[in-house]
């Protein structure tokens, strides 16, 4: 789905991401996990386009992403942030049904899409008329879903899109997306800093430090087969039961 071939990203003196090579396979959930400031989130935002690298080619379904391709590219990818992202001034209707409105659908057609995203993300259909003030954080969160799977795109990136949610609001959440990746038959990846969440999404797991993947494959090799010190420590502590 995504190549990221010798790229690499530094703001000012810090240098976020060193030369990376890496795929991220089509139909398979891969998350990106470490500390914060290791780069995880600058190389999905990278990924889909918001950040532009120093050096090297972004390959979005084996086309390089460029300033000419990635208008294009955007549309078949569904973008998810913490807390939804949502505009405030729009209700849940207009958030989700945004971008399919800019592309020229008309409303019956925008309804019946929401409708059955709605149905899918177990949405409350009286939610759609609130703005995200009057929604709770579960609820936003589920509306930037549905915004992200509008346009049906292949493709899901989600950045830390459970980190502001209680614990109880997070499990349901998360087993209502992984549902959602595993029936609709996506690509995923995924930002967290939470090892339970890399675990469960998680067909493969990239962890990151200093700016460069450190290991990469199951969360059980990463936890019986550490690369070195660091992932150890990661893991202890977080408390991950070494079973």
């Amino acid at each position: 789905m995504f190549a990221l071939e010798n790229i690499s990203k530094s703001f000012g003196d810090l240098q976020v991401l060193k030369l990376t090579n890496v795929e991220f396979p089509v139909g398979k959930s891969t998350v990106l996990i470490g500390p914060s400031g290791c780069g995880k989130s600058t190389m999905l935002r990278v990924l889909v386009g918001l950040v532009q690298p120093d050096t090297g080619t972004v390959r979005f379904e084996g086309e390089a992403m460029t300033e000419k391709t990635l208008l294009a590219m955007r549309r078949r990818m569904g973008y998810v942030i913490q807390d939804g992202g949502l505009f405030p001034h729009l209700t849940a209707f207009e958030n989700i049904s945004l971008m399919a409105r800019h592309l020229g659908w008309d409303m019956s057609a925008r309804q019946a899409r929401v409708t059955e995203l709605a149905d899918l993300t177990r949405l409350p259909a009286t939610a759609l008329k609130r703005y995200p003030a009057q929604m709770s954080g579960g609820q936003r969160q589920r509306v930037g879903i549905m915004r992200a799977l509008m346009l049906d795109p292949p493709v899901l990136l989600f950045d830390e899109p459970m980190g502001a949610l209680d614990p109880l609001v997070r499990f349901d959440l998360q087993e209502d997306l992984l549902k959602i990746i595993r029936t609709l038959n996506k690509t995923s990846i995924m930002v967290t800093h939470d090892m339970g969440e890399a675990g469960f999404f998680g067909d493969q797991v990239m962890m990151l430090a200093e700016g460069e993947i450190v290991q990469q494959g199951t969360l059980d090799m990463l936890i019986h087969q550490p690369a070195n010190d660091y992932v150890t420590r990661f893991i202890n502590a977080q408390r991950i039961p070494h079973v």
